[in-house]
């Protein structure tokens, strides 16, 4: 079974930066993904990474990196200059991704499998 942890979020004033981290449990699979989900406002992806590429939102290209570390089996979102509008909860998610199903481009919630509980990023002006 797989399981997501998300960790790293806080409150922070715009300009800093926070780190975000994603410890994987089970079995990691390479399709990974970064979402947010403001109040009132649906879920989106703001960064993801396969095998062979890495996509970001135009929202935040340039300001935050993802990566991982296979050998510790996690996932890290780097948010540098931040802004009061990436105040959200960020998850952290996964997926299978065979040759018949292969890890899109642009991350979609409804593509993926497996998901973290979320840890909040406040960011004040």
């Amino acid at each position: 079974q797989v399981q997501l942890v998300e960790s790293g979020g806080g409150s922070v004033q715009a300009g800093e930066s926070l780190t975000l981290s994603c410890a994987v449990s089970g079995y990691s699979y390479s399709c990974m993904a970064w979402f947010r989900q403001a109040p009132g406002k649906e879920r989106e992806g703001v960064a993801g990474i396969s095998s062979s590429r890495i996509y970001y939102d135009d929202s935040v290209k340039g300001r935050f990196t993802i990566s991982r570390d296979n050998t510790k089996n996690t996932l890290y979102l780097q948010m540098n200059s931040l802004k009061s509008e990436d105040t959200a909860m960020y998850y952290c998610a996964s997926r299978r991704s065979p040759y018949w199903r292969p890890c899109p481009v642009v991350p979609e919630s409804a593509d993926f499998d497996y998901w973290g509980q979320g840890t909040q990023v406040t960011v004040s002006s």
